[in-house]
């Protein structure tokens, strides 16, 4: 069963939702962070990446980064640029993108369902990701952005949620990227009441994205207990931000790669090598892989569409026969040496929303000397192979839109 539980949210008064609303703070580089948030005092930046308040040089991991973002939620509240709802509610959050429509509810999960596997996972997290995460949000003694998951379809949920967002909503705006994105707030007991039963008969949620941000919430509720003598098993850090999408819904975007060298090959050489496993195709326009197993090249200026020989993917294998296994196993580590790709420098990983054009940009700078573009994997994948307690590759799943910071904070005290 799934605990899912209501929570007094701290968030932006209407008017100023658009403002303080900001793409996650992992979507970008401090760069990039900067430059959104110019000029806008109450973009949520400052608190999710408190270092653009701070010297350039300045280890983005340095306590006083922490520290920072502390400060700057404690203004944000005093300002009254976030406050905190009188009564524990949950929320409906709706996005679109194009034709693109997901509506999720916002709500708190359990941590012990995390720690349990009520709450399937299917990434390893990377340690320093993972103390990084953990500081911020001790610190800060709040989830300030939500965990991104997703469920099995339940028809009643679905008729609740239909009949929430028939009301008026209170957010509705356009951010700058395009996205839309309007909230709704369930803040009638019965419904409230009904969606804990309903979610109890779920047996499981999937992580879609925020692996880091829910192992973090299982790391600082261990340490709030170790500091609370009086600990009762229903303080609010026993709970973490999350929001919910039914699994028809989501929309999952390729990963692709870029590497920095040829692993001391020639362009002939790589391309001769790459051609025992792969069919190679050269290609007039950017390859876009219409379906699994197919894969596009970017090399010296031009593209190749590549497809797997039958003899390298294992279909009985749930994991092997994924594609971002397929191009780990049979070209990145074994032609190209990167045989950890969670830890290997010489790798970059380009979320699918960027495009083809990113990896030709970053080939074309000389930075890269290759680049991959994948066939996106699909939820039923994701869903079997969690199931199975099995974990993908690194960076196998971009799920866009992202879910925007901001809106929606949980005070953990």
């Amino acid at each position: 069963m799934a605990i899912i539980k209501p929570f007094r949210a701290l968030r932006p008064p209407k008017e100023l939702a658009e403002k303080v609303s900001a793409l996650p703070y992992d979507v970008m580089n401090v760069e990039e962070a900067c430059a959104m948030a110019a000029g806008n005092p109450h973009s949520f930046l400052h608190i999710s990446r408190p270092e653009i308040d701070l010297p350039a040089d300045l280890d983005p991991h340095d306590e006083s980064v922490y520290q920072q973002g502390k400060v700057n939620l404690g203004e944000f509240i005093s300002r009254g640029i976030l406050t905190q709802d009188r009564h524990d509610c949950f929320y409906v959050y709706r996005q679109r993108m194009g034709a693109i429509s997901q509506t999720g509810l916002v709500v708190c999960a359990s941590v012990d369902d995390y720690q349990s596997g009520v709450i399937k996972k299917h990434e390893h997290t990377r340690a320093d990701k993972e103390e990084d995460r953990v500081k911020h949000i001790d610190y800060l003694d709040a989830n300030d952005e939500p965990v991104f998951y997703l469920s099995r379809s339940c028809a009643e949920v679905e008729v609740i949620i239909d009949g929430v967002t028939t009301g008026q909503p209170e957010y509705d705006f356009v951010s700058d990227d395009g996205v839309g994105h309007t909230a709704w707030i369930i803040a009638d007991q019965t419904l409230i009441d009904r969606l804990i039963v309903l979610f109890a008969a779920i047996p499981k949620l999937y992580v879609a994205d925020g692996h880091h941000r829910s192992a973090a919430a299982g790391r600082v509720r261990e340490l709030k207990r170790g500091k609370n003598p009086s600990h009762s098993g229903f303080e609010e850090y026993n709970s973490f931000l999350t929001v919910v999408f039914p699994e028809n819904q989501l929309n999952i975007m390729p990963y692709n790669r870029a590497v920095k060298d040829l692993n001391g090959r020639t362009v002939a050489e790589f391309i001769t090598l790459v051609g025992r496993s792969f069919e190679i195709h050269p290609s007039p326009a950017p390859v876009i892989p219409a379906e699994r197993h197919h894969f596009g090249m970017y090399l010296d200026g031009s593209w190749y569409q590549l497809l797997a020989h039958t003899e390298i993917v294992n279909e009985n294998d749930t994991v092997g026969r994924l594609d971002v296994s397929i191009l780990q196993n049979a070209l990145l580590s074994a032609l190209l040496g990167i045989h950890n790709p969670r830890t290997d420098q010489r790798i970059h990983f380009v979320g699918g929303i960027r495009g083809n054009d990113e990896l030709v940009k970053l080939v074309d700078s000389g930075e890269y000397a290759v680049a991959f573009a994948l066939h996106p994997t699909s939820i039923a994948e994701l869903i079997e192979l969690a199931d199975q307690d099995q974990i993908m590759p690194p960076k196998s799943t971009w799920f866009e839109p992202k879910l925007r910071s901001g809106l929606f904070v949980h005070l953990l005290s």
